[in-house]
């Protein structure tokens, strides 16, 4: 298995790249396999610390990149959804401005696992 490929691992979660291999204000999509159904998912490196989430706006279920594997806002210090405006914190996923404000993206647990990460299914996706 290679990370990067979103590989399901043979001990649960799912491989979505190697550790280090995403800079620092980047970001990438992934799916993740959960109870039979397949999750668009991203994670972002925020100021050195990776973070992922379910691919849905709070407020309508939309995707959040407004380009292609591109969720920072241009200041890069906010997840932006392009549909109608919402800016996330990185850090938590909370909506701090727009119509999805007070709610949190569903965040999508990380963990090492060698020279991987891995992704594992979120306890709530709906």
């Amino acid at each position: 298995m290679s990370a990067g490929d979103d590989s399901p691992c043979s001990d649960g979660g799912t491989a979505i790249l190697r550790v280090g291999e995403l800079e620092p204000g980047t970001s990438r999509k992934f799916v993740l396999t959960c109870k039979d159904q397949q999750l668009e998912c991203f994670v972002v490196n925020y100021r050195g610390t990776l973070r992922a989430y379910v691919n849905k706006c709070r407020h309508v279920p939309m995707t959040m990149d407004w380009v292609e594997n591109q969720f920072f806002d241009e200041s890069g210090a906010y997840l932006l959804c392009p549909t109608h405006g919402a800016l996330y914190e990185p850090e938590g996923g909370e909506c701090v401005a727009g119509p999805a404000c007070g709610k949190a993206l569903f965040a999508v647990p990380l963990v090492e696992r060698g020279e991987d990460v891995v992704a594992l299914c979120p306890d709530a996706f709906e």
